[in-house]
């Protein structure tokens, strides 16, 4: 793998899981994590974001989906921060504002080297497809604490708890892209006058 990219493997008791990601990629995806509405997200993410991403994980679901969900989202985390390097010219931030049919959801994203998530995203069904929509925030706690990010996620209306992830998940990853993309004139800069990130 070329450029901004990363590669890990991270087995635990409870989980086993091996992610290949390229941030400057255009959009490709394989991902198999057992719970089929969680690829669909991670699908949306990848697509969305224009991230390349190879992501099989196994997990111990005969017990619940807590773990996998959780320990994905923190490889997850752990692979933007390993392809991103020494963040030199990046935007750093990034936030999107996606509707989708009745629902609106916003993302802002700051990669700033602190992690702190803050999520409100009311969603109504206890499950979308497979998917324990309770497990929305321990993904995404996960993501931001092993990416050393704060992560600002709202579901401002909708009536589909459905289009709500998705919409959740697609402002997620444009968000992300935008953080991440380069900025020319800014290549050889640290986006901080504290010079560490």
């Amino acid at each position: 793998m070329k450029g901004r990219a990363a590669s890990l493997d991270r087995k635990t008791t409870e989980t086993d899981i091996r992610i290949r990601l390229q941030l400057d990629g255009q959009g490709r995806y394989k991902v198999s994590t057992g719970i089929r509405f969680l690829d669909h997200m991670l699908e949306l993410f990848a697509r969305h974001g224009g991230f390349d991403l190879d992501l099989q994980a196994r997990g111990d679901l005969d017990v619940d989906q807590h773990h996998t969900v959780e320990d994905v989202g923190i490889a997850l985390g752990e692979a933007v921060r390993l392809a991103l390097g020494s963040k030199k010219g990046i935007n750093r931030a990034g936030y999107f504002v996606m509707p989708m049919d009745e629902t609106l959801a916003v993302a802002a994203i700051d990669l700033s080297g602190r992690s702190y998530l803050v999520i409100n995203a009311p969603i109504r069904a206890q499950r979308v497809g497979d998917l324990q929509t309770e497990l929305l925030e321990d993904f995404f706690q996960g993501f931001a604490t092993s990416l050393k990010a704060n992560v600002h996620l709202k579901l401002m209306y909708g009536r589909s708890s459905h289009h709500g992830v998705e919409a959740l998940f697609k402002a997620f990853a444009r968000a992300l892209r935008y953080a991440c993309s380069r900025d020319a004139r800014l290549k050889r800069q640290l986006p901080s006058t504290k010079g560490l990130l």
